[in-house]
């Protein structure tokens, strides 16, 4: 006999796709088919008689009836979870680190659900290798890592960032589109920079991605911040390789334009590293982590 499906049910759906910004990390986490999560959502919107979400090419958008309904349920069916199913508790406190422009805009969102199970979090911000070392010495329980680390660390990756060149317009327009084609290195090479560091991390590694040399340009601003550093290309002091998630808002509202299109994007590899024994906390945050539909980066 099929289980018949409740209200709950509807709003159990409905909330996972409100946290999780998309039908098929809702569908990953309810444990249920993309359609089946269709289903149900159109079952409550039908029920409700309005429209609670707008799709596009990278996910859903809540309208105001959705954050008002989100509001209204979210605390009351997380208290909910938890009275039905102990496992799902969490008691404790993970001290964790990452980049500061990665966590600010797309870990801390994603690491939020698990607050509602009753895990605390204390965060630091910081260079990968600067994180790994506190990790290695005990004063971090777990790591979001850039870099694979070495022996000792147990790393599982969690998604990969896709970086972007990026440039104001006015200096996209200097560009020769033949010779970009023809040669994309000549064609770019008298644009400056704008780095994150004065070793060009990001930009060296996109450099001798796509045009097998580092670059040769001129750097205008060092700046040990990505989010700095996309200012600093939008106020037109130079060009940039961002990871897609920081860039694309820009792109979309014509502060920048894409200065380059691989047929592979760069990419790279994040990874949530933990040393030594793990607690149920920590298990969970990385199997939180890993699960997890990030969608593009």
């Amino acid at each position: 006999m099929a289980q018949r499906l409740t209200d709950l049910d509807l709003l159990e759906t409905f909330l996972e796709i409100y946290r999780g910004g998309s039908l098929t990390s809702a569908a990953t986490r309810r444990g249920l088919t993309q359609p089946a999560v269709s289903g149900q959502l159109a079952k409550l919107e039908g029920r409700l008689g309005t429209t609670l979400f707008t799709r596009g090419s990278r996910g859903v958008t809540p309208t105001p009836r959705a954050d008002d309904l989100a509001r209204r349920i979210g605390q009351h069916l997380d208290q909910l979870r938890t009275a039905l199913d102990p496992d799902a508790a969490l008691d404790g406190t993970v001290r964790i680190g990452g980049a500061a422009e990665f966590m600010t805009v797309r870990g801390l969102p994603a690491l939020a659900p698990l607050t509602r199970r009753g895990l605390r979090f204390e965060v630091a911000f910081g260079l990968a290798e600067d994180l790994l070392a506190a990790l290695r010495a005990g004063r971090l329980d777990v790591v979001l890592s850039s870099i694979r680390p070495q022996a000792g660390f147990t790393a599982t990756p969690f998604t990969d960032e896709e970086f972007v060149l990026v440039g104001p317009p006015l200096l996209a327009r200097t560009v020769d589109r033949r010779l970009l084609r023809e040669d994309p290195r000549r064609a770019l090479e008298h644009l400056p920079l704008v780095a994150y560091d004065a070793t060009l991390p990001i930009l060296r590694r996109y450099w001798r991605s796509e045009f097998g040399e580092r670059p040769r340009n001129t750097v205008a601003v060092t700046v040990p911040d990505l989010r700095a550093v996309l200012a600093a290309v939008v106020a037109g002091a130079g060009v940039s390789a961002l990871p897609r998630y920081l860039a694309d808002p820009a792109i979309a509202a014509g502060s920048v334009e894409q200065l380059h299109h691989p047929e592979v994007p760069p990419l790279n590899t994040l990874y949530v590293v933990t040393q030594g024994a793990t607690t149920a906390e920590t298990d969970a945050v990385v199997e939180h982590l890993r699960s997890r539909d990030w969608g593009a980066l």
